[in-house]
């Protein structure tokens, strides 16, 4: 009798073989058979309907925190995810000087928005340098296994001080002394070395992010790095504007190392063609020898807005404000009162931030989320076309969808990746050869609830209070 007998599935091995129905029976820590007909299990589990496939490996994550006091990185370990990389995106924990703690917790906060108050409650900082680090979080045990990279903005302030946190030039002696800690963090066991280079990352003070407008020198000197170690990827995030400066120590970096550059490639709306541009010249690297990877999402980066959220259409209306910190229940009666409905409608939003009033304003890109939820949804289910429909305003809608299953909601806004209103661009990007699934931020955004990349994450409030953590129905994954 086998110990586990996953029955009926739809097969899919990683190969590149078609999909096959069949059980899959495990022994021990082996799996024992795969198609046909299984003998009998100890445990079975009908998969009729649903994907069994080896595990997911999550290349994009920022679980630098979490790893240190939950063994089961949720939410990826409950999508599949047997391996997850960390560290992306210049920001992370180590190393770290004792007197650095609450600014490397304000740098995660700004960036990635993990409440600073879990990670101030969560971590025990029982480490200074990055093998340290690692020797912390392998310590603890845990379900799924972690890699992680040395971030760029904890190097530059453990090195450069409040010079490093404040974006000023390094000198040469500043970056051989970066370059050693990365090639230390390399030796004991990290995956690589990420840097972020998009005014979009910035502390909670506002400070863009260090390493932002890092220069060549710095950039290639650290890259070396990875050379002379002979392993190791480097991960970033950047506007990339102007491209062609980017591009070129880019290709630099991969030639002269022999490592690969990885990057994100996302649709934007200002520049909807950028991503065939970013795709052609990863293609043009490959051909001269250069291995420059971009990191494409599985579906389109975007917000769940609800009034659970940090955010949504009507949040820094001024009468809005006057309820905000009530509870939801007691937001939602008096927001059904006619009289408030009317002076929050009549009202304009106060936002201080560029991309919080393009989101407030943009109904054409604002849908029902629904139920199941819908991530691709037509032009006419968008909030605008409601409203056309109706004769209403956009806003007058908007508000009513908030409302709606007694204030838990929630509307669908795809940032970055549907520029056309469907998946095509996307699957072009995913089907490119010189590409890779990632993306998913797995751990990170947690206020504003974040549809991640990866089809099946939708990342939780629970960093805001693990006693509240939601667990996700296992028939709801796949």
């Amino acid at each position: 009798m086998h110990d586990l007998v996953i029955r009926g599935g739809n097969l899919v091995d990683g190969t590149g073989a078609a999909a096959r129905s069949g059980d899959l029976a495990i022994d021990g820590d082996r799996i024992t058979s795969v198609g046909g007909k299984a003998g009998a299990g100890r445990r079975e589990i009908d998969a009729s309907g649903l994907l069994v496939t080896p595990g997911w490996v999550d290349i994009h994550t920022h679980y630098d925190g979490q790893v240190t006091w939950d063994p089961y990185l949720t939410p990826s370990s409950w999508h599949g995810v047997t391996t997850l990389v960390m560290g992306n995106c210049g920001v992370g924990f180590a190393p770290a000087r004792p007197d650095r703690h609450e600014w490397l917790i304000g740098l995660m906060e700004g960036v990635e928005d993990i409440p600073g108050s879990a990670l101030a409650e969560g971590i025990q900082w029982d480490w200074e340098s990055f093998p340290e680090y690692l020797d912390a979080i392998e310590r603890m045990p845990r379900a799924v296994d972690v890699a992680t990279q040395v971030p760029h903005g904890a190097v530059r302030a453990y090195v450069m001080g409040e010079r490093g946190a404040r974006n000023e030039k390094p000198t040469a002696d500043d970056i051989e002394r970066m370059a050693e800690l990365v090639r230390e963090g390399l030796a004991a066991g990290a995956l690589g070395f990420s840097t972020s280079r998009t005014l979009l990352h910035r502390a909670v003070d506002g400070e863009p992010v260090p390493g932002t407008f890092a220069g060549e020198d710095e950039l290639l000197g650290i890259g070396r790095a990875l050379g002379r170690v002979g392993h190791g990827v480097f991960e970033m995030a950047s506007d990339l504007a102007p491209e062609g400066d980017e591009f070129s120590w880019m290709e630099k970096l991969a030639t002269s190392t022999g490592r690969p550059v990885t990057f994100a490639c996302l649709q934007n709306d200002l520049d909807p063609d950028q991503w065939q541009r970013l795709l052609r010249f990863a293609e043009s690297c490959a051909e001269r020898g250069a291995r420059v990877v971009p990191q494409v999402s599985g579906r389109p980066t975007g917000l769940l807005l609800g009034l659970e959220s940090s955010f949504h259409p009507f949040s820094t209306y001024p009468s809005y404000a006057e309820i905000a910190a009530l509870p939801l229940t007691e937001r939602v009666r008096r927001m059904r009162d006619p009289a408030l409905r009317a002076r929050i409608l009549a009202e304009a939003p106060n936002h201080a931030m560029p991309i919080a009033v393009y989101i407030a304003a943009s109904f054409h890109k604002l849908f029902p989320l629904g139920d199941p939820p819908d991530y691709e949804p037509a032009a006419e289910q968008s909030v605008h076309a409601i409203a056309a429909r109706e004769g209403r305003a956009p806003q007058e809608v908007a508000y009513d969808l908030l409302l709606a299953r007694e204030g838990r909601e929630l509307l669908y806004f795809p940032l970055l990746g549907y520029t056309h209103g469907n998946f095509d661009d996307m699957r072009t990007m995913l089907m490119h050869p010189q590409t890779v699934l990632g993306l998913s931020d797995g751990g990170a955004h947690c206020g504003i609830l974040c549809d991640a990349s990866m089809p099946t994450f939708m990342l939780t409030h629970w960093a805001r209070d693990r006693s509240r953590g939601a667990r996700i129905p296992l028939e709801q994954v796949v």
